[in-house]
């Protein structure tokens, strides 16, 4: 029996070594301007857009240039779902997904600036729409109950997450069993799209920092949008 004992911290010894002291962030000197210098499996995290640039959000060409309308049309919202705006800005996605999953559903409108879910929470009055909650999160944490949300959108903001792996594992905890994370992002692979380096992420990329949770499967990935990737993620 002693033998046995002895054999099998042997074995396994070298792998609890092995296991990771934390997530793979990186810091280098030399980094685009654009980005904070802090690297996440050789991604660079680009500046958070402040809401002093709100207005760009909402700008009337918006619909035209990256065809939100497609967006909101593809995520196949269905009326009682729970659905998490993250990154929720000054609510131009909120207000058309509470539309969606009215009158029984609702949207968590998460923002780490106040001012961002001030500004939002004018928008919801002046469409009109009453089913829309303000949660201020924190860049760890977007304050989400355990277990309770259907979908969670990401539009053009995980790339500016200066914790994503402990940002990403609070959103995969709040998921529902069956829910699903829809990620867009601006396409890196296309030289076209007239974005920003740091900003833009790849379909490669972004599966690779997802496929860290086990708890995610990588269910598709949409292509009907002209600038951005729309990558599916579902916890089984």
């Amino acid at each position: 029996m002693r033998s046995l004992l002895l054999l099998s911290l042997l074995v396994f010894a070298p792998l609890a070594l092995a296991a990771p002291a934390g997530p793979p962030y990186e810091t280098r000197a030399e980094h685009d301007p654009n980005g904070i210098g802090k690297f996440y499996l050789g991604r660079e995290i680009a500046h958070v857009m402040g809401h002093q640039a709100a207005g760009w959000l909402e700008r009337p060409e918006r619909e035209a240039e990256e065809r939100t309308d497609l967006l909101v049309e593809a995520m196949q919202l269905s009326p009682g779902e729970v659905v998490a705006d993250i990154g929720a800005g000054s609510g131009y996605f909120s207000w058309r997904m509470a539309k969606a999953v009215a009158p029984e559903g609702k949207v968590l409108a998460v923002e780490i600036q106040q001012e961002m879910l001030d500004l939002l929470q004018r928008n919801m009055a002046r469409h009109d729409v009453h089913n829309v909650v303000s949660v201020l999160g924190t860049t760890t944490d977007p304050k989400l109950p355990a277990h309770s949300v259907d979908t969670i959108l990401m539009v053009d903001v995980y790339h500016e997450f200066d914790q994503p792996f402990e940002m990403a594992q609070a959103l995969v905890a709040s998921l529902k069993k069956g829910g699903r994370i829809v990620l867009v992002e601006f396409r890196a692979e296309d030289p076209q799209v007239n974005i920003k380096r740091v900003h833009k992420m790849s379909e490669a990329q972004a599966k690779a920092e997802f496929a860290i949770f086990p708890e995610l499967r990588w269910e598709s990935t949409l292509s009907v949008l002209p600038q951005q990737h729309i990558l599916i993620f579902r916890k089984p």
